[in-house]
């Protein structure tokens, strides 16, 4: 954030710290511990300097992420060093909350429509590579509270896959089995939209990394070493562009189903 604030003061005119802390009325060592990190800026402070350099239209932007500056990097390994039940209850207030959700998740499948022996594969697999505790059946059973959301209020459930996820193998061809009838049947539900890209599809944009998307407020990608989270305005209109071209590039009922009888084809197999 800070070269980013340089950048404006100079774009703006201001060619030395000193020049941009008279106009603001600050002292100059501030301006410089702050376009060097050593200190956060405040709103306020982003706010005069926003207004100061003509850039009011990215102040959304900048005061977003110090808002949550905590929470938008979380290590695995610091999240799950109790295991991984908290993290899932912890899910379950956003559940609770959101409205409207888009998942893109191009070679797994997501958590609110596994079954309890496909997440208790990936839980292991977690533990196993963080090195943390292995509590997969209090989490299993947290993860699989999310699905009364499923059907539960107006709520509205985007899900788009990438092939791949058909095919991932996690815990074996009987787990597959099972996770690929229970994609069949989530398809019947009346507020839940399943698209599936195929392998060979013309893509609008690259296959890219997972990400979730709770209303138009936040948009939670993760990685393998850490869970980020997109709060700033501008971050969640690239990640709403980016589920649209996933989206525009599915195909849905009748060859979605066909999509998923052939993994089940092969896992029978």
């Amino acid at each position: 954030m800070g070269a980013r604030l340089r950048g404006y003061r100079k774009d703006a005119g201001f060619a030395s710290g000193k020049a941009f802390a008279e106009a603001t009325g600050w002292a100059e060592s501030k301006v410089s511990r702050i376009e060097t990190g050593k200190q956060n800026a405040s709103e306020a402070d982003l706010r005069i300097w926003c207004e100061k350099t003509g850039r009011e239209v990215v102040l959304g932007d900048l005061v977003a992420p110090l808002r949550h500056i905590d929470e938008l990097w979380l290590e695995w390994r610091r999240q799950l060093q109790e295991g991984a039940e908290k993290r899932q209850t912890r899910s379950l207030s956003l559940y609770k909350r959101t409205k409207v959700f888009r998942i893109w998740e191009p070679n797994v499948i997501r958590g609110a429509i596994q079954t309890a022996s496909y997440a208790e594969a990936i839980f292991e697999k977690a533990a196993n590579l963080y090195g943390t505790p292995a509590d997969t059946e209090a989490a299993v059973a947290k993860r699989l509270e999310r699905q009364v959301y499923l059907s539960a209020g107006n709520r509205i459930f985007t899900v788009v896959l990438g092939e791949q996820a058909l095919y991932s193998n996690h815990g074996g061809a009987g787990v597959m089995r099972g996770a690929l009838d229970r994609l069949m049947n989530v398809m019947s539900l009346p507020r839940l939209s399943l698209g599936m890209v195929p392998r060979d599809a013309p893509l609008g944009i690259w296959i890219g990394h997972g990400f979730a998307m709770f209303d138009d407020k936040l948009v939670m990608v993760e990685t393998y070493s850490a869970e980020m989270s997109v709060t700033a305005p501008g971050g969640i209109e690239t990640y709403m562009k980016t589920f649209e071209l996933h989206r525009r590039n599915a195909v849905y009922g009748r060859p979605a189903r066909e999509m998923i009888q052939a993994a089940f084809d092969h896992f029978n197999r």
